[in-house]
């Protein structure tokens, strides 16, 4: 093992206290991890290419890259099935290839990186939300043979759980602000649904379940989401036509017959 004046590990952990500092409330998943694929490449000799792999509900997906080669490679892998970067993210098992020429694990995929002049690998897995069913690995992807080294191979390993819980911590954001989002909008709509429930139970004389009917059917038949049907009866008095060839607006209430009815 190099010793700590050696720069692999003082670059390593530069870049690992550089990835720690990040603000991720202000980062999208995207970004955090094309920083992370970034700052791989900026740590390791020889310079490899870097891409990072979402796996979500196994439907893979490259979500950062460094170059070509690297995306090449990924997809070669989804269109194979098998590879290096689906089986770190589907078992958490970091997978190198030393050589892709006698590597014998995935023989199609393996092949074709050969071919593009890919002759090492290896991919870290990141577990990200297991719940949810959000796996990932971190890919790297030499141009010769044995590319990475106890000190390269160290610093990836390094990588992935520092990734991996920022990914998870940027994943988990999102997700309670979508949550918050989605909440308020549907209180929201509810409030101004009631509105409209309201405004025709007085102008009509109806039930609260037969004026939420009228709205309903108002925007079945207009194509439109109810909420923006309530949202027009609120702030235009106007409501949709209820059946096809029909006017904009309601009729005044019916009046009462002799007998009351």
């Amino acid at each position: 093992m190099a010793s700590s004046r050696s720069p692999v590990p003082e670059n390593a952990a530069e870049a690992l206290s550089h990835l720690g500092r990040l603000s991720l409330r202000e980062l999208s998943m995207e970004s955090l991890l094309q920083t992370v694929a970034d700052l791989i490449t900026t740590v390791l000799p020889g310079n490899p290419e870097a891409s990072v792999t979402l796996l979500v509900k196994d439907a893979p997906s490259t979500v950062a890259s460094t170059g070509r080669l690297a995306l090449d490679l990924d997809a070669a892998q989804y269109e194979c099935g098998q590879g290096p970067c689906l089986h770190a993210a589907r078992t958490g098992e970091a997978a190198e290839i030393a050589d892709t020429r006698s590597d014998s694990r995935w023989p199609d995929y393996t092949r074709r990186a050969a071919e593009h002049g890919n002759l090492s690998s290896l991919s870290v897995p990141l577990l990200i939300d297991e719940d949810e069913q959000v796996f990932g690995s971190l890919n790297l992807y030499a141009q010769k043979p044995d590319g990475f080294g106890e000190d390269g191979r160290s610093a990836a390993l390094a990588f992935g759980p520092y990734a991996a819980v920022a990914a998870g911590n940027v994943h988990a954001y999102q997700s309670a602000r979508d949550m918050a989002d989605n909440l308020r909008a549907a209180l929201e709509s509810r409030a101004v649904i009631e509105q409209a429930k309201g405004v025709l139970v007085e102008r009509y004389k109806v039930t609260p379940d037969h004026a939420f009917r009228l709205l309903a059917v108002a925007s079945m038949n207009a194509n439109r989401k109810l909420r923006h049907v309530a949202d027009d009866l609120v702030h235009t008095g106007e409501l949709p036509v209820l059946t096809p060839g029909g006017d904009h607006r309601l009729p005044g209430p019916r009046p009462s017959r002799p007998d009351g009815s």
